[in-house]
């Protein structure tokens, strides 16, 4: 029942904000500063190009997810990782060494 209730406020929160702004477009960051630099200092040029533009949104979108997915899967390597070395390290301090080790 605990989990029941936990996925339904998850589907809540994700369904809720598109239920509140149906039309509103989903732009990034960077185009919003953009839109603000040019606002401040509209003679401003940027310094660095990228050296290569998605064909479209779609596939930055998905370019976007796949280096979050990457990014996530080494975290939680690392944090498994360690969790393992620690519990590894805990089992050891707790063998009785045998007489005959000695």
């Amino acid at each position: 029942m605990k989990n029941f209730i936990l996925l339904l406020i998850v589907v809540m929160l994700s369904v809720f904000p598109l239920l509140i702004h149906q039309n509103a477009e989903f732009g990034g960051a960077d185009g919003q500063a953009e839109e603000e630099i040019s606002k401040i200092a509209p003679e401003y040029k940027p310094w660095f190009q990228a050296l290569w533009e998605p064909p479209s949104g779609e596939i930055e979108s998905l370019l976007f997810a796949l280096q979050a997915a990457i990014g996530a899967g080494f975290i939680g390597y690392f944090i498994g990782l360690m969790r393992g070395k620690n519990k590894q390290a805990g089992e050891k301090d707790k063998k009785v060494p045998y007489a005959a080790d000695r």
